[in-house]
């Protein structure tokens, strides 16, 4: 004050040189405090009124060291009004700037001591310690803020950690230190050092004012006071933010002038003072406890990485299980993503089991980019190409929602369906860590299948008439128990020796040896079961009956004309096991009933069949897709009740298709057999059925009868008596899901872009030809073109094939025989293994686009089926089974626990599953597999999508499940 009291007498004299003297004096007395402000915060002792300080220091220094990630460093700007930004560093240990992984207090000082740093840049006042300060605030605010006041302060919450002013001035000294020491780290250009300087050095001196004013009002208050004043002012952050933004003209303006005059620094400090007083008067508890949630995740980072990873894991798998017990898990899902960090590219790749030759074919597979139309967009990128790399969009992407509107399901077109699961059939704790496994505690032991075992549904049915208890009833709850092995059970010979025999102890049933013996079945050979080839209509082996079949119908040709076929009843499937020799691929089946076990030796042997009757029900198969069925003796009424059966064989053949019918009518003169065949006879000329010839074999002493069915509609229209009618044309012919039969023909298709209308290209080029009927003008499961995607798919999982799966998985390939495709698109997976010895059966689910007449018409087969229900097989009978995309969309119907049950039932001891899906399906499989104590050998992730390959033990449980 007696500074000022002179300078006002020295106005009112009148002595020049008076004057001039104070003016001197009032020069250097300015100039001394100017230097005094600039250096007094190295004199403001710290306050101990938070307990954060003492170890913020600590922090700091630790996650300075563990800070990499460079590419922070390079952006220009940060918005300082998206709140969003800190959630981002959430999850991210080793790749955040230093200020998103500092202890709360630590990077309070940061912004304040950046400040500092502003007008020294030119006077050099504080020599090499600035330099490092900048260069630590430049690192530390990765993309660099304009703003000098406010943005500098979101930088050090991370837009979300928001830490009041007493606790910046509390913390000045310790931290001021703590930055000199990691101020090497920074890795900015020298344009960039010297604008952050700029940035920083002009808000220094507005720091040194509020961090002084705020000292002496805080040792004025009790404890208490200062207290409520820090829960108030953590809450201001986020205004202060949006603040900022509306100040950064001014700040920018400031950057030209280098220093503020004392004066405006008082002015700009009692501003801030009244607008924190504002905001913390508008603050919420609500907020405040978001803010302590951000504080401690924005420490969570200094943990190592192993443990971080961990915990991520063990969160995700958490949340999983949150989002099954919630009736709306998109929504919920959308919020919880609204909080969540979005993963930093770094980050993304994790090992949880870590297999290098996988991680290497990963690495250096080609990437193939589908990107097409905004609903595509819409949806996540479906990295299924075997890479995970190199940053690019990986594999084909998801289905896009054209395709759910242009492609029906298989459950829409089956009008008949009811649901079976009725309610319940989300939510549910999946992941069963330490769940208790018993074995299951039925009738059928070994040879349980739940759906065609389901012993009290069979009790409620009215008739058994039309083999209703041969057809699939499924539990309402589908069984979480497992299936034991047969006493002395071993791993199953390899093909194609076990084609001729296998051992017994595997499928322990003589019945069928006892009764079909001499018919060349099936024999007991010590302890082997041995299969001669024959069969009841070719008794002394199957290539030759093969052979006399085409003699018959030249048009035929085995393994190029004729490709896939059906058989009938088909015993141990010796007919389609020999078939293999002529690059035919067969579906055998047959119900499960007094000849036990007969499909289960057909698989045990390597062959392809499932357990089904021809009964009440469709077939699971679409319309016009076999280009052969067989019947040898099947002992299925054709001729009854107006040909029902026969006219469900019409549904499923292909138009010019050949229906071969060998059975004792057609060459024996038996009352009943020339009755049967008299209306056999009167039924396929109905029908419009060509008998193109009736063969005799001498070797074998048989007859076979061979029908064509017709190419257009012409005779349907010519037919004196409409008998067996035409179907109405709102009956779907491809809808095949729990729907009954219809004693009716559909219409041939006559328009040569509809499906049907010719037959498809010789064998192979069938395999990797788009089929004729697919409309480019129609929008692929993918989002391209449906001939394009058709082409893409294959090329993809030709590349995923040879890259990854044939090297890097550690899987044996020679022992792998039946593999099933548990959820096929176009069959491209099954395309890729063609010149392997084994065969796919490609499942496509009823919830799924309806792309099962694509897989006939390239040439392989497939089958329709609802994962939340059990298989139509029998257990221990796949080698391998792969999963793309499944149970990330199944668990949204059906819990997962039931599912991996069946899937420990059909799959053999030492088997193996393959698992392509999202992280966090990835994650819950992986646990539960580890429960059934299957061996897990490679588990990746990256970019929210993982792999997993595991193999199954002989472990069983020791206690039986409580009978229901």
């Amino acid at each position: 004050m007696a500074i000022g009291r002179s300078s006002r007498g020295n106005k009112r004299s009148s002595y020049t040189s008076y004057t001039s003297t104070v003016t001197t004096i009032v020069f250097v007395t300015l100039c001394v405090v100017g230097v005094w402000m600039l250096t007094s915060d190295s004199f403001i002792p710290p306050q101990t009124t938070t307990k954060r300080s003492s170890s913020s220091s600590t922090t700091a220094a630790t996650t300075a060291a563990t800070a990499t990630n460079d590419d922070f460093s390079s952006s220009s700007s940060v918005k300082t009004e998206d709140k969003k930004d800190t959630t981002s560093y959430e999850d991210n240990p080793g790749d955040l700037p230093d200020d998103a992984i500092k202890s709360d207090d630590s990077r309070q000082s940061d912004g304040k001591d950046s400040n500092n740093n502003a007008n020294d840049s030119k006077d050099g006042a504080n020599g090499s310690s600035q330099e490092n300060q900048t260069q630590d605030t430049d690192a530390d605010k990765g993309a660099g803020s304009t703003d000098n006041k406010q943005g500098l302060q979101d930088q050090g919450t991370g837009g979300g950690d928001v830490k009041s002013d007493e606790v910046k001035s509390e913390n000045n000294n310790e931290d001021s230190a703590e930055v000199s020491t990691q101020g090497l780290q920074g890795k900015e250009s020298g344009e960039e050092h010297e604008k952050q300087n700029e940035n920083e050095n002009q808000a220094s001196e507005e720091s040194t004012v509020t961090q002084n004013q705020q000292s002496e009002e805080n040792n004025e208050q009790s404890n208490d006071e200062q207290q409520q004043q820090q829960s108030n002012e953590d809450t201001s952050g986020n205004q202060e933010q949006e603040l900022a933004a509306g100040s950064q003209n001014e700040s920018k303006s400031q950057e030209g002038e280098n220093k503020y005059t004392d004066e405006d620094q008082q002015q700009q400090q009692q501003h801030q003072k009244q607008e924190n007083q504002v905001e913390n008067n508008d603050s919420s508890n609500e907020d405040q406890k978001l803010r302590q949630e951000n504080d401690a995740t924005a420490q969570e980072p200094q943990k190592p990485m192993l443990d971080v990873d961990e915990k991520k894991r063990m969160e995700e798998q958490q949340r999983l299980r949150e989002e099954d017990e919630s009736t709306s898990q998109s929504e919920q899902q959308s919020q919880e993503e609204a909080h969540r960090p979005e993963e930093t590219t770094d980050q993304k790749s994790k090992h949880v089991e870590a297999t290098s030759p996988a991680q290497q074919e990963h690495d250096e597979m080609p990437i193939q980019t589908d990107t097409h139309q905004d609903a595509q967009q819409d949806e996540a990128s479906h990295k299924t190409d075997g890479s995970f790399s190199n940053g690019e969009n990986s594999g084909i992407p998801k289905e896009s929602k054209e395709s759910k509107k242009s492609w029906s399901t298989q459950a829409a077109q089956s009008e008949n369906q009811k649901e079976r699961r009725g309610q319940g059939v989300t939510g549910g704790d999946d992941s069963i860590y330490g769940y208790t496994w018993q074995l299951c505690n039925v009738t059928a032991g070994p040879d349980y299948i739940p759906c065609l075992d389901n012993q009290k549904a069979l009790k409620k049915l009215r008739s058994t008439k039309h083999f209703e208890h041969r057809e699939r009833h499924c539990p309402e709850d589908a069984p979480t128990c497992l299936v034991p092995a047969p006493e002395g059970y071993k791993r199953s010979i390899e093909w194609p020796k076990s084609r001729e025999k296998i051992w017994y102890y595997n499928v322990p049933h003589k019945t069928l040896a006892d009764v079909k013996g001499h018919q060349n079945w099936v024999k007991v050979t010590g302890e082997f079961l041995t299969f001669p080839g024959g069969g009841t209509q070719f008794i002394h082996g199957a290539l030759h009956y093969l052979d006399f079949l085409q003699a018959s119908v030249p048009n035929i040709k085995w393994g190029k004309h004729t490709r896939v076929t059906l058989d009938v009843g088909c015993g141990v499937a010796s007919f389609g096991g020999y078939l293999f020799e002529r690059d035919v691929l067969t579906m055998s089946f047959a119900p499960k009933d007094e000849h036990e076990a007969q499909v289960q030796f057909a698989l045990e042997r390597g062959i392809p069949a499932i357990s089904a009757v021809m009964g009440s029900q469709r077939l699971p198969f679409p319309s016009r897709v076999f280009d052969l069925v067989h019947c040898a003796r099947c002992r299925v009424p054709w001729h009854a009740e107006g040909g029902l059966l026969l006219l469900e064989l019409n549904r499923v053949l292909r138009p010019g298709g050949y229906f071969v019918w060998s059975a004792t009518p057609v060459y024996q003169t038996l009352e009943e057999d020339v009755q049967i065949w008299k209306e056999m006879s009167a039924l396929t000329a109905n029908m419009c059925w060509e008998l193109v010839t009736i063969q005799k074999d001498k070797l074998n002493s048989i007859g076979a009868a061979i029908y064509r069915k017709p190419r257009s509609n012409d005779c349907y229209e010519q037919r004196k008596h409409n008998s067996p009618p035409l179907c109405k044309n709102d009956d779907d012919p491809n809808a095949a899901w729990y729907v009954p039969l219809q004693a009716c023909m559909h219409r041939i298709p006559v328009n040569e872009a509809e499906r049907g209308s010719r037959w498809p290209v010789v064998w192979p080029r069938r395999m990797r030809t788009p089929p004729y009927w697919l409309n480019s003008s129609q929008s692929g499961i993918y989002g391209k073109p449906a001939p394009q995607d058709f082409s893409a798919d294959y090329e993809h999982w030709k590349r995923v094939v040879s890259g990854l799966y044939m090297s890097g998985l550690g899987i044996s390939w020679s022992g792998v025989r039946n593999v099933m495709d548990m959820r096929a698109v176009y069959g491209g997976f099954a395309a890729a293994l063609k010149d392997l010895q084994m065969w796919v059966l490609n499942v496509v689910n009823v919830d799924s686009p309806d792309t099962l007449p694509i897989i006939f018409e390239r040439g392989l087969f497939g089958i329709y089926h609802d994962w939340c229900e059990s298989f139509s097989t029998y257990p221990r009978t796949y080698d391998l089974l792969h999963a793309d995309h499944l149970f990330s969309k199944l668990r949204k119907r059906c819990k997962l626990a039931p599912v991996m049950a069946e899937v420990d039932r059909i799959v053999r001891p030492g088997g193996k599953i393959i698992v392509r899906d999202e992280s966090g399906a990835i994650g819950e499989i992986e646990n539960l597999l580890k429960s059934l104590h299957w061996e897990v050998h490679l588990t990746f992730s990256k970019d929210q999508e993982g792999i997993l390959s595991a193999q199954k033990g002989d472990w069983r449980p020791n206690t039986y499940a409580a009978t229901s």
